[in-house]
């Protein structure tokens, strides 16, 4: 059993290194969570994570790594039990060095992403991790959750984009994995078992990361298309036309749409009539090849793939493209969801699961669903809504069977119910009903031999 962190274990820590609760410290965005903790502590060093740890798991207190916040499957509060201190890495931001000839830069895990993509681009480089919430999002948090975001198709989810980690144990020792080798085969790789793990193997404080040449041009398209089979059609022929050089590939419902329109009005829609399905094309081309000619010429080729387009002009145009597709989440937000689901499929699956939700939805109730998501990737975000003049409220007791609904079709089609979020403590359940039983007595038995004691993170991903 796991003890509060109360007065007499905070008293004996650093108090340079404490700070109050705040609200946003235990709140889940989406706000169906209230966390609790005694205590921030805000080390400013590998150092004083690890003295941190090694006092926890002294007085056995559950520690909840905190990065900015942004997690959706609650992996960064913990609601129920003894109080846990939750240890922020806040103080700890420094982009400790940049080495462009390498394409690698070394980060603080409390730094966050923008300001990591900020520093690529002052030497000519990109780091593509790319997502909603960049502006607060942290490196560490990002990387314990292996986040997707729109740019996987080409550079693959977080994990994909770390040459090395530095991390501190349940026992307090410190991983000083930062090398920038992109060759190494001594050995166990943990950086990979780390990565994903959500703060329960261990808690990264550093990491060596990938940077990427710079697009010399970068074009974007709204494409409509009938169905969501002739948006895997158009996928394949945009890969085949344009090899290596598709950034995004997203898929929009009309329902989408439809939100903007209800609850952000001053977002610009970029057709009169609100299409069933449309993709969203990205770009990232070599010195030499026009955006706009290459999306015009896939347009051309795609023949009755694609009904109608709209191709940005100007950098300021494809900005506005994505300030759209990024609007969607914060439309579903003020609507309020029923029950959001971060699911992928084979990608030849994807038309049938859903042709079939739907109908398996309506026995459950009326709803409204806004698919949206990286279909380049298999990532879709199934989520289902109220009907207008109804709230979330209203479908609380069906909420479970909904989820229940969508999950089991995605696993019957050969898919994962957590795609680019994680399990958090939200899907902790959904694991254990369909995870590979092997896999899970692994994973428990990875757990026993690094933490023993469950002090990080305890609740998160797999039950104490």
């Amino acid at each position: 059993m796991l003890n509060p962190a109360d007065a007499d274990f905070l008293t004996a820590l650093p108090q340079a290194l404490l700070r109050p609760v705040r609200p946003s410290d235990v709140e889940e965005p989406r706000g169906r969570w209230q966390g609790q903790g005694r205590a921030v502590a805000c080390p400013q060093s590998a150092e004083d994570v690890a003295a941190l740890i090694r006092a926890a798991r002294a007085a056995r207190v559950g520690l909840v790594p905190l990065g900015g916040g942004t997690g959706l499957v609650g992996g960064q509060i913990l609601t129920d039990g003894p109080a846990p201190l939750i240890l922020s890495l806040e103080r700890m931001t420094a982009l400790r060095a940049v080495y462009p000839q390498e394409n690698a830069l070394v980060a603080d895990a409390g730094a966050v992403l923008a300001d990591v993509q900020a520093a690529a681009e002052t030497v000519d480089r990109l780091f593509p991790l790319t997502l909603a919430s960049q502006g607060s999002a942290r490196i560490g948090g990002l990387l314990a959750t292996n986040a997707g975001g729109v740019n996987v198709l080409r550079y693959g989810n977080a994990r994909d984009l770390v040459l090395g980690i530095e991390a501190v144990l349940a026992d307090g020792s410190i991983l000083r994995g930062l090398k920038r080798l992109r060759k190494d085969n001594a050995g166990y790789d943990l950086r990979h078992l780390l990565i994903g793990s959500e703060g329960t193997l261990g808690v990264i404080t550093a990491a060596s990361l990938k940077l990427f040449p710079r697009p010399a041009a970068e074009g974007a398209a709204f494409l409509v298309v009938e169905s969501p089979e002739a948006a895997l059609a158009l996928l394949a022929l945009a890969q085949d036309r344009l090899p290596g050089m598709i950034s995004a590939f997203e898929l929009i419902h009309r329902q989408g749409l439809e939100f903007l329109a209800e609850t952000m009005p001053q977002v610009r829609q970029p057709f009169a009539t609100r299409p069933e399905w449309m993709v969203l094309v990205d770009l990232g081309l070599p010195l030499g090849i026009d955006p706009e000619a290459a999306l015009s010429g896939l347009y051309e080729a795609a023949g009755n793939l694609v009904q109608d387009g709209v191709i940005a002009a100007s950098a300021a145009q494809r900005a506005e493209f994505w300030a759209l597709r990024e609007a969607i989440p914060a439309a579903n937000r003020k609507i309020g969801a029923v029950s959001s689901h971060d699911i992928s499929l084979p990608l030849s699956e994807i038309p049938v699961f859903l042709q079939q939700a739907g109908p398996l939805l309506a026995r459950i109730g009326q709803f409204r669903v806004n698919c949206f998501g990286h279909l380049g990737d298999g990532n879709l975000h199934y989520n289902v809504f109220p009907m207008p003049g109804r709230t979330r409220a209203d479908h609380e007791n069906q909420r479970e069977a909904v989820k229940t609904c969508v999950h089991d079709l995605v696993h019957g089609l050969g898919g994962s119910v957590s795609a680019e979020h994680g399990v958090g403590r939200l899907k902790v359940g959904d694991l254990e009903r369909y995870g590979d039983p092997v896999k899970l007595a692994t994973m428990r038995a990875i757990k026993q031999a690094l933490d023993p004691d469950g002090i990080l993170n305890p609740g998160a991903v797999l039950r104490g």
